[in-house]
């Protein structure tokens, strides 16, 4: 018998306003209610209060909702001291009290680690820091608007391309945010304003760095005025003509002091963008390795050597490794700077088998891994052979340190100790260290 496709019939998005219970957040920082069984996640509601949405999207096992009212607030509701909040992205849980921020990713860390790598424990006080002025550096998006003849300038709105004009942001730097009404009045000023991208900014602790991507070629009058924009405010200024081209305009290079070395840094490197957090980081990491002085410490993921200069000042050697080959010579230049002659750094893509690596042929003590948020799944597996006694995992993603401790208790490490790093206050961000020890 033949059989036609009959296509499903469109069922229509219920819109009217409902009102619900919110039980839980879920790890993005969004309330979860429940519909007939179904989660119904709802960005700004918070656990235990009823409030007012609407359906925004309706699938066969979730839903999203739009927050309309808050019926019946929640005693860690607080009134965000941000004026951008519920426009701009950069920020989604101004709403919720910083206490409760950390109590939640602690909560969520845990639960995680105990449903993935099937494994509790106590967690470590959590490292935090100063919930405002934060961030050392920012990427600020720029947008000529036609209609209204202005440049748009601030920080893309959440799940949008679109731009919130922003010239004051509480998390920012306050010498950076200092720098942005006058900055945004310079740009607009420009001839051609429609051809510029974006402007970033660092804060070095011996320089603050501008960045400005542009896309056709400045005209002598307004990189004059940039200049001078720059040299009064004492500034790093570097041109981005490509997206793969940095030129220095005036200043000198940036650098930070931290862990007792100096890591300078290009505005194109990775750097941790909260200072007081990554320099209890580092100073936690080093003492859960409990790095002895006849140890070969292995870093991976190293970067510009934000761990492996510090750990160098402990241990016999350290063996820096990164798949970024630019930041690899400047871990070695770094090096040379601190007059450190105990490390050495190698260029690898840590997805691939590294057996064949002249620096996999030795043993190694202690490992030290901090990878992107893919994590480390390809270089994890292999720890064991390589004979560490100790692992630290630092991690910006919950998930997969969670699937790559699954390997490493499989090689017959247990978690010992497992701590929340609140590198991002106000955000969904979620990084975490986490102490591997093998079992003897």
């Amino acid at each position: 018998m033949a059989r036609f496709f009959q296509p499903k019939k469109k069922t229509t998005l219920n819109q009217k306003h409902q009102a619900v219970s919110v039980t839980k957040l879920d790890h993005q920082g969004a309330g979860i209610a429940f519909q007939d069984n179904k989660p119904v996640f709802i960005d700004g509601a918070l656990p235990g209060e009823e409030v007012l949405m609407q359906l925004t999207e309706s699938k066969s096992k979730f839903a999203r909702a739009k927050l309309i009212k808050v019926l019946k607030p929640s005693g860690e509701r607080v009134e965000p001291f941000c004026p951008h909040y519920g426009e701009c992205g950069g920020c989604d849980l101004q709403h919720l009290a910083h206490s409760a921020q950390i109590e939640h990713k602690q909560q969520a860390l845990s639960q995680l680690m105990a449903k993935f790598a099937g494994q509790t424990l106590a967690l470590s006080a959590p490292v935090c820091c100063d919930d405002q002025g934060y961030r050392r550096r920012a990427r600020l998006s720029l947008l000529w608007d036609k209609k209204s003849s202005q440049l748009q300038f601030g920080f893309r709105r959440k799940q949008s391309k679109n731009i919130v004009t922003v010239t004051d942001c509480a998390v920012l730097e306050p010498s950076l945010n200092a720098l942005l009404p006058e900055l945004k009045t310079l740009l607009s000023d420009f001839a051609r304003p429609d051809q510029l991208g974006h402007v970033e900014l660092v804060k070095g602790d011996n320089t603050r760095v501008l960045v400005l991507r542009h896309l056709a070629p400045l005209a002598k009058a307004d990189m004059a005025a940039l200049s001078g924009f720059a040299e009064q405010h004492a500034l790093t200024l570097y041109l981005m003509p490509a997206s793969d081209e940095l030129k220095l305009i005036c200043g000198p290079e940036a650098e930070y002091l931290e862990a007792g070395v100096t890591i300078p840094f290009l505005p194109s490197h990775f750097i941790q963008v909260n200072q007081q957090v990554n320099q209890a980081m580092v100073k936690q990491a080093l003492s859960w390795l409990d790095v002895q002085p006849q140890d070969r410490v292995l870093d991976l993921f190293c970067g510009l050597g934000n761990f492996s200069l510090p750990l160098a000042k402990l241990a016999k050697e350290v063996v820096g490794v990164e798949g970024v080959d630019d930041m690899v010579r400047h871990a070695q230049s770094n090096a040379a700077r601190n007059q450190i002659s105990n490390t050495d750094f190698y260029q690898a893509n840590l997805e691939q088998d590294m057996t064949n690596e002249a620096w996999a042929g030795e043993k190694f003590a202690k490992v030290l891994l901090d990878p992107a948020r893919a994590g480390a799944a390809g270089i994890v597996e292999q720890l064991a052979r390589l004979g560490a006694q100790r692992v630290v995992y630092v991690s910006c993603n919950p998930a997969t340190l969670a699937r790559d401790s699954q390997s490493l208790l499989s090689q017959g490490y247990q978690l010992v100790k497992l701590g929340m790093l609140d590198m991002f206050p106000h955000t969904s961000h979620l990084e975490s260290m986490a102490l591997f020890v093998k079992n003897r």
